[in-house]
């Protein structure tokens, strides 16, 4: 093979992006210098982080340019090896990746998988930075304590449902809210989840929460903000913690829109609200998967998958997640 297709921002987007946003290119080959190797890539994540990477603005991370591809998570077998880090036939998860069909790399970010475990796809998804986000952020910043409440948006998502999961492991009771009935039921019937709301259905989101959590909620895992947030924050208990992991509904908002009206219950209640990012807590890699893998080995954890076929369908599988197109971890199969 004597050339590499990979996926390139051709344009930034104003509001929701659109597949005329990205492109399909051709180019060559990388080369392969020493110390590194060539890794094809297998499978590769699409996030909602993405979205502010591809605007032109201040970020956590750096935006992406216009004419350059993008990278992200991604699972990858390794092709050609000049390093010792890795040889040929090694399938290796991180980031740096995907978006493209091979790319060069010293392989330092890059730790190698064990598909006995989990399928390969599994490591950009429950064994990958959706569950170690879901990991840290409940554990480390929630604080969850037996017989506490917890209530998590989006919690059919690679994240949510998660930190479902693990609160339950916790001793928790959990709420959780999703956008169908399907959703719910699978959150129900698969996950062990307490009680789950249609957020899309339910009418009134703050007065469903209140009667799903008759004694208020203890941690709020928020992956949506909005209308979320505001209801989150009217039935949180005092000294409850508020985990920001994400606020999707925002997003691609043109413009900002109005934030929730009760936040003066923080004072009052004495409320903590903490934001993270994953990347931030790269010390608790080692824990989370030696936890997330036995709990996958004791049937303790389960998940759900959506699957893209082929490089090509990465941009559409990205706009999906703002559509709720997905149900849990929305994955890119780029080859076999």
């Amino acid at each position: 093979m004597t050339e590499n297709r990979r996926i390139i921002l051709k344009s930034r987007p104003a509001g929701l992006p659109t597949p005329e946003n990205f492109a399909l290119e051709s180019v060559p080959m990388p080369v392969v210098g020493e110390g590194e190797m060539l890794v094809r890539t297998l499978w590769m994540s699409v996030d909602p982080y993405i979205r502010g990477r591809i605007s032109d603005r201040k970020s956590y991370a750096p935006p992406f340019q216009i004419g350059e591809p993008l990278d992200g998570y991604f699972v990858g077998r390794v092709e050609e090896s000049k390093s010792g880090r890795f040889p040929a036939g090694t399938h290796v998860f991180g980031t740096g990746g995907g978006w493209r069909d091979y790319h060069a790399t010293d392989g330092k970010a890059l730790r190698s998988v064990d598909p006995n475990i989990a399928p390969l796809q599994a490591y950009i998804g429950v064994l990958g930075m959706p569950g170690q986000t879901a990991y840290v952020g409940l554990l480390d910043i929630g604080l969850p304590q037996t017989g506490e409440t917890v209530f998590v948006s989006a919690a059919s998502g690679a994240v949510g449902a998660v930190v479902c999961q693990i609160a339950k492991l916790k001793g928790c009771r959990v709420i959780g809210s999703a956008g169908s009935d399907e959703k719910c039921a699978w959150l129900r019937d698969e996950a062990g989840v307490d009680a789950v709301i249609n957020y899309k259905v339910c009418g009134d989101l703050e007065a469903a929460l209140a009667a799903a959590c008759p004694d208020g909620v203890d941690v709020y895992f928020d992956n949506v903000g909005g209308a979320h947030l505001q209801a989150a924050l009217s039935q949180m208990n005092f000294f409850g913690r508020i985990v920001a992991c994400g606020m999707i509904a925002g997003y691609n908002d043109n413009a900002p829109r109005p934030g929730p009206n009760n936040l003066f219950l923080i004072v009052g209640r004495r409320l903590s609200i903490q934001g993270f990012i994953v990347s931030d807590h790269g010390a608790r890699t080692d824990d989370f998967l030696a936890d997330v893998s036995g709990w996958i080995r004791e049937d303790k954890i389960r998940w759900r998958e959506t699957i893209a076929e082929g490089l090509e369908a990465a941009p559409g599988a990205f706009i999906g997640l703002f559509h709720g197109d997905n149900f849990g971890k929305m994955c890119v199969k780029v080859a076999e």
